[in-house]
Parts: C-alpha cells; sequence; structure tokens
C-alpha cells in the first residue's frame, strides 16, 4: 500500500456493433479509493515527518526533513499529476459509457429493424417460391402443350405428304389407263389404212376429245394439289398486257359469238405497258375468269378490263400492301350472278353456286378454286362482287413486279395451313362481294406452314446452266436464236452476243426440250453447244436435221476439233472447236445473222452434161428464194466462185480437162471456200478407195439412181437450209415419200417395261408402224430378265409405278449390269410432281415422259437417244 497504484486503462475494441463492455461503475469506485488512499499516505507522512523532525537531531533533521520534503513535494506533484490524469480518465470513461449506451439503444433499434426486415424477406421468398412453383406447373403445361403442337404438325406434314403421294399416285391410275385410250383413239382417228368410215372417225375423234376433257380435269386436280403442298413453280418474267389481252381476245370471240354476246377486251389509260409475272399462271387464271363469264352468260357482255389500282390500300396480300404498283384485271359479265350465301363456297373445290343434281350449267368447280391459289402465289388477291340476275365481277389484282418469297427451310412434306375465310363486302350499288386469299387480312400463317414455293426463272428445264432468257418477250417478226448449252458462263456470254446481234434468245440445257422449243418458237438460227448434262449433243444436230419441219435451221456447233467433219456432214451450217473464246463466239453468231438476212440462197452446178445440168437447175430452182449458177468445167467452176457468194455446190467428178477431185481439192486449200458444202452426184460407180478419199472432202456423195433426185433435193435444201414451205408442192411431195421411207426407228428393238398391257398394246401399236421390233415384260424383274435375254436391245421405255421392283429400282439394277451402263432409258410417268424428273435421271434415266404419252414427243426422244 505505500506505493503508488498505476492504473492504465487499456481501449477497448469494439466490432461490427457488438461491444465488450467492462463494468464502468468498478472502475469508478476503484478510482476514488484510490484518492482517499493517496490523501491517507500524505496525512500519515506529515505526522511521520514531525515526529521524525523531533526526535533527530535539529541540524540533521532539518537536512533530511528539507531532503525528505523535497521528495514528498516531488512525489506529490507527481501523484497530482496522476491524479489530475486519472480525472481525465475518468471524464473519458463516461463520456465512453455514454458513448456506449448511446450504440446500445442504436443497436437494439437497429436489430429490431433488421429482425423486421428478416421477416417481410422471409415473407416474399415464401412468396417467391410458390410463385416458382406456380411457374414451374405452366412451363410444363407450355411443354406438353408444344409437344401436342408438334405431334399434331407432325400429323399434319404426314397427313399432307400422304395427300401429295394419293394424289400423285391417283394421278398415276388414271392417266395409265387414259393414256392407252388417247393413243388408241388417236391412231383409229388417223385412219392410216383407211378401213373406217366417216361415223367410226367421227366416234374415234369424239373419245379422244372425251379423253382429253378427263386429262384437263386431272391437271386441274394435280395443279390444286401442287400448289397447296408448295410444289408448284413461280416462273416469272416480263409480260406484256397488251398481248395478254390480244390473247384471251382470240381464244373468246368465237365462243362468245357463238353465244351472241358482245366481248369487250380494254386496256385503261392507266394500266402499265407490262409486268413481271407467271405468264402461263396469270393466262390460266384469266382464262378460266373469261371462260365462266361466257358460260353463265346467256345474253349480253363479258368484258375484260385491264387497268391500275390504287397502291397503299386495303389488302389481304402484304405483297400487295408492299407493291409500288398494283394491276387490276377486272372480268365481268351480265350472266346470272351469284347469291349473297353462295359467294364464298365458288371458291371451295368442287363446289358450285348451283350444286344440284339438277344444276343448268356443267363442270366440276375447281376452276375458281385454283385460280384462287394460283392467285396467292402470285401475290395477289381475287375478289368477287355479285348481283343475282345482273352478272357478276371478278377482280384479279397482282403486283407490278412479282417478289420472290424465300422458301423457308423446312421439309417438303411440310403441312398446309388453315386457309381462313375471307369477309363479305358490300358493292357500291350494294352487290354483295368477297374478297378471296389464301388468308384473311392479318392472319398470320399457322406454324409449320406450307413452305413457300421455289422460284424459277423463265427456263425450259430445271437442270444448272439455264440463264433468264427472252421468250416471254418474242414478238412477230422478232429474229430468234436457240442456244442449247449446259455451261453457264458461255450461255451468259452468247446470250450478250446473241442480243448485241440483234436476236432474242431462247435458252435450254436439256436434250429433250430442244425439239419442242425450236417448234415452238420457230428460231432462226440455233447455237449448239455438244456438251450437255444427258445426252450428247451430235444426236440433236442429226434429230434436227431430220425433222422435215427443223430441218431447215442454220445449226451453229460447238464442239471438239475432232468432230468438225462430221458436224458439217451432218448439216451443220458452221463449226467452232471447244473451248470456245468471245472471239470466235461473236464471228460465230455474226455468220449466223448474215446468213439469217441473206434472203437468197446460191447453188452452183457443176455438171458437163448440158441436159442433165439443166434438170438439175431445174429441180433445186424451183423453190423460193434460191438462185441455181450453172459451171460446165472446173475452170467455169473457179470463175463463179470468185464472182461472189455461193451455200452449195453439186459437183460432178466426171469433167472435161480437170476432174472433180482436181476442184475438190483446190476449194478445200482455200479457207475462203473451204467451208461451202459439197455435194458429190455422180454415175460412175466408186471404188472404196475413192469413196475414202471423197469423205475427206464432201459433204455428202450421191450415186445417180431412180431415187437420186429425190435425195439430190433433199441434201441440198439441207445445206441451203431452205424451209419446206418455199417449196413447190411437187417438190414438198418428193421430200415426203423420201422421208417416210426412211424412218431412224425402223429395224431398232425397244423393250417396255410396264405392268399394264394396255400401255404396252398401245405402245406396241405405235412402235410398230414405225418398223421398230418390241418386246416387252410386265414387271421390273422380268424387265431385267428379259433385257438379259435380248442384249441387242437398242432402247427400253420404262414405267416408274410397278408393283415388286418399280422402274427406279429396275433401271438402278440396269445400270448396275455389265454392258448397259449406255442403254438409253426413257422413264414413262404419270407421276408429274416437282422432283419426279429428277429422282428418274439420278435413278439413272436417259431422260423422262409424263403420261398421256405425246407420240410425237416420244418418237422425238427416241430417234435423239438412238442416234449413235
Amino acid at each position: 500500500q505505500s506505493d503508488p497504484v498505476n492504473i492504465v486503462v487499456l481501449p477497448i475494441l469494439f466490432e461490427d456493433q457488438v461491444l465488450g463492455v467492462i463494468e464502468l461503475a468498478t472502475l469508478k469506485a476503484f478510482s476514488e479509493v484510490h484518492l482517499s488512499f493517496l490523501d491517507q499516505v500524505i496525512e500519515t507522512i506529515g505526522v511521520v515527518l514531525n515526529t521524525i523532525i523531533a526526535t533527530m537531531r535539529t541540524e540533521e533533521l532539518l537536512d533530511e526533513s528539507q531532503r525528505l520534503t523535497r521528495e514528498l513535494q516531488q512525489q506529490s506533484v507527481e501523484l497530482q499529476s496522476q491524479q489530475e490524469e486519472l480525472r481525465k480518465s475518468n471524464a473519458e470513461l463516461e463520456s465512453q459509457a455514454a458513448s456506449l449506451k448511446a450504440s446500445e439503444e442504436l443497436l437494439q433499434q437497429q436489430q429490431e429493424e433488421l429482425q423486421q426486415t428478416n421477416e417481410e424477406l422471409q415473407e416474399k421468398a415464401r412468396l417467391l417460391a410458390e410463385q416458382n412453383s406456380a411457374i414451374e406447373v405452366k412451363n410444363r403445361e407450355i411443354e406438353m402443350a408444344r409437344l401436342g403442337i408438334e405431334e399434331k404438325a407432325q400429323q399434319l406434314a404426314l397427313s399432307s405428304r400422304y395427300k401429295s403421294e394419293f394424289v400423285a399416285n391417283m394421278s398415276h391410275e388414271l392417266r395409265t389407263p387414259l393414256n392407252s385410250l388417247l393413243i388408241l383413239a388417236k391412231l383409229l382417228a388417223q385412219d392410216d389404212q383407211g378401213n373406217l368410215d366417216e361415223r367410226q372417225v367421227e366416234f374415234a375423234r369424239t373419245i379422244h376429245g372425251a379423253g382429253s376433257d378427263l386429262l384437263d380435269l386431272i391437271n386441274d386436280i394435280l395443279d390444286l394439289s401442287k400448289v397447296e403442298a408448295g410444289k408448284m413453280e413461280v416462273v416469272a418474267g416480263p409480260v406484256a398486257l397488251a398481248d395478254v389481252a390480244d390473247r384471251l381476245r382470240q381464244s373468246f370471240e368465237p365462243l362468245a359469238a357463238e353465244k351472241g354476246l358482245t366481248l369487250e377486251v380494254a386496256l385503261a389509260d392507266d394500266a402499265p405497258e407490262s409486268i413481271v409475272t407467271d405468264e402461263q399462271r396469270l393466262h390460266q387464271v384469266l382464262k378460266n375468269l373469261m371462260s365462266n363469264a361466257v358460260k353463265f352468260t346467256e345474253r349480253g357482255t363479258v368484258r375484260l378490263e385491264v387497268s391500275g389500282a390504287p397502291t397503299g390500300g386495303r389488302y389481304a396480300s402484304d405483297a400487295l400492301a408492299a407493291a409500288p404498283s398494283v394491276v387490276s384485271f377486272a372480268v365481268s359479265d351480265t350472266g346470272v350472278g351469284i347469291p349473297a350465301d353462295k359467294l364464298r363456297i365458288v371458291f371451295e373445290a368442287f363446289q358450285q353456286a348451283d350444286g344440284t343434281t339438277s344444276r343448268r350449267y356443267g363442270g366440276t368447280g375447281l376452276g375458281l378454286s385454283i385460280s384462287r391459289e394460283i392467285t396467292r402465289l402470285l401475290g395477289g388477291e381475287l375478289r368477287l362482287v355479285s348481283e343475282v340476275g345482273a352478272g357478276s365481277t371478278f377482280t384479279l389484282l397482282l403486283p407490278a413486279a412479282y417478289v420472290p418469297v424465300a422458301e423457308p427451310a423446312t421439309d417438303d412434306a411440310a403441312p398446309v395451313g388453315p386457309r381462313v375465310a375471307a369477309p363479305v363486302e358490300a358493292g357500291a350499288d350494294g352487290a354483295v362481294g368477297v374478297a378471296s386469299t389464301s388468308d384473311a387480312a392479318g392472319a398470320a400463317p399457322a406454324a409449320g406452314g406450307t413452305a413457300a414455293p421455289a422460284v424459277a426463272v423463265d427456263t425450259g428445264s430445271e437442270l444448272p446452266g439455264e440463264l433468264p432468257d427472252d421468250r416471254g418477250q418474242i414478238a412477230p417478226g422478232d429474229r430468234v436464236l436457240l442456244l442449247v448449252t449446259a455451261d453457264g458462263g458461255l450461255a451468259a456470254e452468247a446470250m450478250l452476243v446473241a442480243r448485241d446481234a440483234g436476236f432474242k434468245v431462247v435458252t435450254t440445257a436439256r436434250a429433250g426440250s430442244v425439239l419442242p422449243l425450236a417448234r415452238e418458237h420457230r428460231p432462226d438460227v440455233v447455237l449448239l453447244d455438244t456438251e450437255l448434262h444427258f445426252a450428247e449433243g451430235s444426236a440433236l444436230l442429226v434429230h434436227l436435221k431430220q425433222d422435215a419441219d427443223l430441218r431447215h435451221i442454220p445449226v451453229h456447233v460447238l464442239a471438239e476439233p475432232g468432230r468438225r467433219h462430221d458436224s458439217l456432214r451432218l448439216g451443220a451450217f458452221g463449226f467452232t472447236s471447244r473451248p470456245v473464246g468471245p472471239g470466235a463466239l461473236a464471228a460465230a453468231v455474226a455468220d449466223l445473222a448474215a446468213f439469217a438476212d441473206r434472203p437468197t440462197r446460191v447453188v452452183l452446178v457443176v455438171e458437163d452434161d448440158d441436159a442433165e445440168r439443166t434438170a438439175i437447175a431445174a429441180l433445186l430452182g424451183a423453190g423460193d428464194g434460191v438462185e441455181v449458177r450453172e459451171a460446165a468445167s472446173s475452170e467455169q467452176a473457179r470463175d463463179e466462185l470468185a464472182e461472189g457468194t455461193v451455200d452449195c455446190i453439186v459437183l460432178d467428178l466426171k469433167l472435161p480437162r480437170s476432174s472433180g477431185f482436181a476442184l475438190l481439192e483446190q476449194l478445200k486449200a482455200d479457207d475462203r471456200l473451204r467451208r461451202i458444202p459439197v455435194i458429190i452426184y455422180t454415175g460412175q460407180d466408186l471404188t472404196r478407195r475413192e469413196e475414202t478419199r471423197l469423205s475427206k472432202y464432201a459433204e455428202t456423195i450421191i450415186v445417180k439412181d431412180a431415187r437420186s433426185p429425190e435425195r439430190l433435193l433433199a441434201e441440198t435444201t439441207l445445206f441451203l437450209h431452205q424451209p419446206p414451205s418455199r417449196l413447190p408442192q411437187e417438190q414438198r411431195r418428193m421430200l415426203e415419200q423420201l422421208h417416210t421411207g426412211d424412218d431412224a426407228l425402223a429395224g431398232r428393238k425397244v423393250l417396255i417395261v410396264d405392268d399394264d398391257v394396255r400401255n404396252v398394246f398401245a405402245l406396241t401399236s405405235v412402235l410398230e408402224r414405225h418398223g421398230m421390233q418390241v418386246i416387252y415384260a410386265e414387271n421390273g424383274r422380268e424387265g431385267l430378265e428379259t433385257l438379259q435375254a435380248h442384249p441387242d436391245t437398242d432402247i427400253v421405255l420404262m414405267d416408274i409405278m410397278m408393283p415388286e421392283m418399280d422402274g427406279h429400282e429396275t433401271m438402278r439394277a440396269i445400270r448396275a449390269t455389265p454392258g448397259f451402263g449406255r442403254l438409253p432409258i426413257i422413264a414413262l410417268t404419270a407421276k408429274a410432281m416437282k422432283g419426279d424428273r429428277e429422282q428418274s435421271i439420278e435413278a439413272g434415266a436417259s431422260d423422262y415422259i409424263t403420261k398421256p404419252i405425246d407420240i410425237a414427243q416420244l418418237v422425238s426422244l427416241m430417234r435423239v437417244w438412238l442416234y449413235a
């Protein structure tokens, strides 16, 4: 107790508002005791000092007392200092105690707030858990609904595919018997043997006409199925509206006149000169509307008016709403009209306003349904306003420029979306009308709806390498060039060159379409590339030159250099070696253009016998546009050649002084003259060595005999490219007789593989008339066995749909059999859906033809593929 007690107050750290509290009251009491103790110590020291002073010597005590006094004073000062520090510490402790108390109160308040917040969070967590549970239930319901929708979409897709397959199969089943009916009826109507009387021939024509009507119905059903399945193609191209109007006028004027109706076709001032759309489909719709108008009108007027339509109006079609220009085709009549309650059903398949068994007007009711679907396909609308007893007006609205719709990446068997009926509208005169499209305005397509149809440019086939051509823009008087090539780059370059030379160009890459295009467009010249996808181009040259109606057309051949002589010998106008440069291509087209522009063809007859020369000149010069020049010797011939252009030479080998061989050698040595075709017309017997020598120079060798005049006329008109129509009747008869006995099919063996004996019988009847030897098999397996038993078979006609082993399987098996890899096979099928042709080609078919078979087309294809 004699020593001072040092008290150190350590700071106490508080963390996260949790305060470690030391009992402040205890510290305060301890400080007060310590101060009291110090007071006692000081008092005791004073008493002691007094006692010591009294008992010690005065001096010593005084010194000691002074020393002690100084020490005591020093200690007193220190004690006072400590006391002051303790007071300060005590004040700080009191302040800290107050702060701690306030902190405790704040902490308690915060704890209460945290507890309340925690309770609120717990409530929210409970509610969130309930919501999550509800969302999970909804998600499961949505997933189940999605699975249900997917299942229904798959069912719809399957149903759509089954429907398409059913229609295609039914088309086949209907076309197969119809094929034999039409072929045999046509053979009977022709009565080539002259053993039928006039009434029997009329019966045959009636049967053929009825069969043709049935074929039209089948085609309508197939068209409707194609549209609904998204497999009808749009062939977009420029269409002149004046041509459309003229074509419809020419088609319906006789029908209207027969019924005593007035037919009016008008182009309004605001109608554009042309639009871009599918001309065939446009004509199909308008023809159907005009046909209905004439059929349902007993008296009065049928009118077609083509005009502009307001843009940005209320259209159900998005394409029309967005189109910068819209064209209207209004077909109106003064006929019976349509009741208001029948307006919608007339657009449905197999429906008519009068559907009773006692109805007055016939028809299937498919026309308007197909027209509606085609209109939708073209991005337009078909509207109807009608009043009973006053007539009807069907208005076709189309965008002036067709906009292709990108085909979504869906399966080919995508289901067809439901069709929504369009609202009924009231006309200005109170008549009731209906705007008909595939979907009502604003209706979204159903999920998994019909895939947009593939868009094709104006081509003659579905093969690669084809470009948009000018077939939709050909007017009377235009010069036309038919371009046949599968090379896209060559086609593009040739089209530019041909157009620069003033030609309209029709192009194709498919051998089977060459002759139909040539017959349809009657080209002035042909540019033929022999490297095609599915055919040898030289075969096309032969076939063109064998066709009496087409053989006069100049054909310039593009082929490998080794084919020059053969091409010219077969009747080619000119030849250019592949690969073809732009300069050579331009030169070829320029030669064709110059020849087409020249009205007169010149033939030089070199013959030393005056009477013979005069007879030949009379034979060859009888036609219009042919000039015959004569020469009695090689020298005179050279003079004639020096004076002007000569297109063909008829040469006798036996000439005075210088023989025909010498003249030939001189001709072929001159670059200017070596291209002139030479026909050897001689009466002397030639040795094999002489024939070999001549074949290097002359295109044709004709030995004078009983039929030599006909052959000379045929060969000369071939190399002069002279149309038969410009020949006199006698010369035409000579050529017909010559070609009748020179059929390219005679003596060839053909295998027909078809399970329908009626088709086999009909085809056999036709082909045997051409001198062909026909063998047949009733199914694919039997066809393979028959082919192996007859390895000398020249060509096969293969039906596609057969039991046990269909045509595709059979063709694959044939191609896999050694020796039959290049055997020509023509697929015969009544299935005409998109993609059928490609499947047949991939399976091994050389070409493809649909039933009912066009005999002329079949014979043409067979001639092309039989040429070796």
